[in-house]
């Protein structure tokens, strides 16, 4: 897959899953914390706040992969192009 068309698909795989959690995470605690102590509250939406963040940068990575590849190998084809001009 060409890497453009890669970030695309992964730019709005993104964007998708960042308002579906957050529509979900406030849905959630809507419904689960309107009773509870501040506290309680504050470590709900901290910790939905932050969990986002797993899936996002696992998203991002698979946008970046194929990139990092293909500069691992023209470096790994570079030290072997050094190697051979030096022997």
């Amino acid at each position: 897959m060409p890497p453009r068309l890669r970030k695309f698909i992964g730019m709005v795989m993104l964007v998708v899953f960042v308002i579906v959690y957050a529509f979900v995470a406030m849905v959630i605690g809507d419904m689960t914390m309107q009773n509870r102590p501040t506290g309680v509250q504050f470590l709900y939406f901290a910790v939905a706040g932050l969990v986002w963040t797993i899936p996002a940068g696992a998203i991002m990575w698979w946008m970046d992969k194929p990139e990092r590849m293909q500069a691992r190998a023209r470096a790994e084809a570079e030290a072997l192009t050094r190697r051979s001009d030096a022997e």
